[in-house]
């Protein structure tokens, strides 16, 4: 089984939130999970429900703030296997091309 999640922690401060973020992606690191951070959250792979949550709980009390919000949605596909990389490949063979509009910077 592959669980797809995507994770939002955040502290709700006034300046920037970014180190305070990089505190919870870094304790995904203590976790056997895959994941890719993007500008609005972190997509998550894991082999369980078990290990996805174990690591939500890590990033979100990594977060040193006094009031923290997270989000997370979960994709449990429990009859067949799918990574997020396949996800995103399916919508681009849809699409026929790639599922992204590349910068470049005009």
């Amino acid at each position: 089984m592959t669980v797809i999640a995507f994770l939002s922690v955040a502290p709700v401060i006034e300046d920037s939130m970014s180190g305070e973020v990089a505190k919870a992606v870094d304790a995904l690191e203590g976790f056997d999970v895959s994941y890719e951070t993007t500008p609005m959250g972190t997509t998550i792979e894991a082999a369980s429900t078990d290990e996805l949550f174990a690591a939500v709980q890590a990033a979100h009390d990594a977060v040193d703030a006094d009031r923290v919000s997270t989000l997370l949605k979960v994709d449990d596909k429990r009859t067949s296997e799918q990574t997020a990389a396949e996800k995103v490949a399916a919508v681009e063979d849809h699409l026929g091309r790639p599922a992204a509009n590349a910068d470049d910077g005009a």
